[in-house]
């Protein structure tokens, strides 16, 4: 049985709307640019993982998703299994490759995630998907009482637009816009914090030539945007995307006999669900309980982290989450990044790659972006986007909504680098 399991080759495509594109051909592109960049072909691979989320839904491929897209490459008789866990599904499928080689039944296998969420001529139905990402019977047992949370924190020329099937947006906006208005009555956080963390990734973003935008913000720009909901404004929150990725992971046995040199040690990989909490007790956020299970199975903590990808479906969650992973103590992840410390050359870069909401977010591909994009910092091939001396590196990827937290939570440390 190994004790070890590492990351081989990453691939992705770039991120966007493409409605001309299939996600078999998505899933080609990315599962290639893997395979290349592990130097292995596809009949090495012993066994698949696939992550999707929305073909089901928009296109009627309510099952065996994987088999349909791998199959259209050549794959034949070998194990595929299909993995959905809402934004969390990418990560889900890393953790279980991962597990099976743990467990000995593999050495070398693929992680693959991708979804194909924007149809411009089916708008309502677009939206309507990302309602499955909650217990369909208590939507309003959730929602009515998350969005009035921290309501104080409004002000009187606020716009309170907060409402359940608002046009043009998931009502996930509106949720992560209670989330918001809690931690700034609790903590004292700020609009303009919150702007200052939707600004910093809109500028790292430009480095990554993946990312859907790639256009630099001030946090006065971001603050002037369309709003949403408020406290958030349209670059506060993720788009609507397009797009896939792949991770090969290979044992300890079959690194040394391939001979792999740019191999990345998984340090560790869990992935907890939500509990029942009271929406103030941050400390029992399924984000900190994961962050905690992952250090100490890494046998490590935050200082010895050197680069962060987390999830900001919308920029409130880099506050709370950079909290969770203990960057800084609780209240203080607004302070936290108009300190500079999250920012490219900081203390602790936060989503170099500009986020989810600047990068984009495939919903069933975006756990394994972020792996390709902490294996590319800790090899030191992220060209002007590379934070320096990063050998450890961290994941949070969140999934769906229970109660007033993410369902599930995915935290993952990568490193160090074997060559």
């Amino acid at each position: 049985m190994s004790n070890n399991v590492y990351v081989a080759g990453v691939g992705m495509t770039r991120l966007g709307k493409f409605p001309e594109r299939s996600v078999k051909d998505l899933v080609r592109e990315a599962v290639e640019a893997a395979l290349a960049d592990a130097e292995l072909a596809l009949p090495d691979m012993e066994a698949a993982w696939f992550a999707n989320s929305r073909q089901g839904q928009m296109e009627g491929q309510n099952s065996i998703r994987g088999q349909c897209a791998l199959r259209s490459m050549g794959w034949q008789t070998r194990s595929i299994v299909n993995v959905e866990n809402a934004c969390a599904g990418g990560s889900t499928a890393f953790n279980q490759a991962m597990t099976s080689i743990l467990a000995g039944q593999y050495d070398i296998v693929i992680a693959v995630g991708a979804d194909k969420q924007f149809f411009p001529d089916r708008p309502d139905e677009m939206f309507r998907a990302f309602n499955g990402g909650i217990d369909v019977y208590k939507v309003r047992d959730f929602f009515d009482p998350l969005v009035a949370l921290g309501q104080s924190a409004v002000p009187p020329t606020a716009v309170d637009d907060i409402q359940f099937g608002a046009p043009g947006r998931t009502f996930f906006m509106d949720l992560y816009a209670g989330m918001a208005r809690l931690h700034m009555a609790t903590y004292g956080t700020t609009q303009e914090q919150i702007a200052a963390i939707a600004a910093k990734n809109h500028r790292h973003s430009v480095h990554n030539e993946h990312a859907q935008y790639r256009k630099g913000m001030t946090t006065a720009e971001v603050l002037a945007d369309k709003q949403v909901v408020w406290p958030l404004t349209r670059s506060m929150c993720s788009p609507v995307s397009d797009g896939a990725a792949a991770a090969v992971l290979v044992s300890e046995a079959a690194r040394k006999r391939l001979g792999t040199r740019r191999a990345v040690k998984i340090a560790s990989s869990v992935i907890v669900s939500s509990s029942d909490r009271d929406p103030a007790d941050f400390d029992r956020h399924t984000g900190r309980i994961a962050a905690l299970k992952a250090y100490e199975k890494a046998g490590a903590g935050p200082q010895d982290m050197g680069v962060c990808e987390l999830h900001d479906a919308t920029s409130i969650a880099e506050v709370i989450q950079a909290e969770n992973l203990g960057f800084c103590p609780r209240g203080e992840g607004g302070a936290l990044a108009l300190s500079g410390a999250t920012e490219l050359g900081g203390r602790i870069p936060v989503n170099v790659s500009g986020g989810l909401i600047s990068k984009g977010h495939p919903v069933g591909a975006t756990g394994l972006i972020m792996v390709r994009d902490i294996v590319r910092q800790i090899r030191g091939e992220a060209g002007t986007a590379q934070v320096a001396g990063a050998r450890l590196g961290v994941i949070e990827n969140g999934g769906g909504f229970w109660g007033v937290e993410e369902a599930a939570t995915a935290v993952h440390v990568l490193g160090p680098l074997v060559r």
